[in-house]
């Protein structure tokens, strides 16, 4: 997960109806961020061929408030890639999010010492040009500390889109609190400006802001349903 701290009014025009931009200590960031869904089912069921995939999204963050609690919290995807059709086609279809299917590589190399490094890379090819993703990191993985900018990253419960015949979807997803580790090195490489936008583009240009490498665990993303 690499993320950056952008003008907000890059991401105006792409806040769903009834949400506004989440911000940590005043900030606003969108983060790219490449891994693997593993043994996933689509209501129940196991599709052949589909269960295990990478994908890549570059994602914001923001907040609705329903006056009834705390407000949610959730993530809004400029554009998700996988590299399977059947896969991008299902989740426009049941989540209204930006899928697109494109040719899609990871690679995850495990230290061979206790003083080693852990990497992970994804690749996707666009326009005809591979774009490359990876970090790099050592020690353990731990808990976010409370109140940290990794914490902020990673605890947003609720996906929002902003499906093609208007108003706003509004789905949860549930998963433990992740471990993760700072990364000591982080790259983006590639010209995604068609997929992104050339704003947001030249915004992954830049050094990050900051990077980590999250555990990961069993998510579970419930039906979504339309709030406006």
């Amino acid at each position: 997960m690499v993320n950056y701290a952008v003008d907000p009014g890059l991401l105006a025009a792409l806040v769903p109806a009834g949400t506004e931009l989440d911000r940590f200590e005043g900030k606003t960031y969108v983060s790219l961020v490449g891994f693997r869904f593993l043994r996933t089912r689509v209501r129940g069921l196991w599709i052949p061929f589909h269960s295990n995939f990478d994908e890549v999204n570059l994602r914001f963050y923001v907040r609705r408030e329903t006056g009834a609690g705390p407000a949610k919290r959730g993530v809004v995807f400029v554009r998700e890639a996988v590299p399977r059709y059947a896969i991008a086609a299902l989740a426009r279809a049941l989540y209204g999010e930006k899928y697109v299917s494109l040719a899609m590589t990871h690679k995850i190399v495990e230290p061979t010492s206790e003083h080693g490094r852990l990497q992970a890379e994804y690749r996707w090819r666009h326009d005809g040009q591979w774009n490359r993703l990876r970090v790099e990191c050592s020690g353990k993985p731990a808990q976010a500390r409370e109140g940290s900018l990794e914490q902020f990253i990673t605890e947003h419960y609720w996906g929002y889109s902003a499906p093609p015949a208007g108003g706003c979807m509004e789905y949860q997803a549930t998963h433990e609190p992740w471990r993760i580790w700072t990364a000591s090195g982080a790259t983006f490489e590639g010209n995604p400006t068609r997929l992104y936008g050339a704003d947001l583009a030249a915004c992954l240009r830049r050094t990050p802001d900051s990077a980590f490498l999250a555990e990961g665990s069993a998510v579970t993303v419930y039906s979504g349903q339309r709030i406006g």
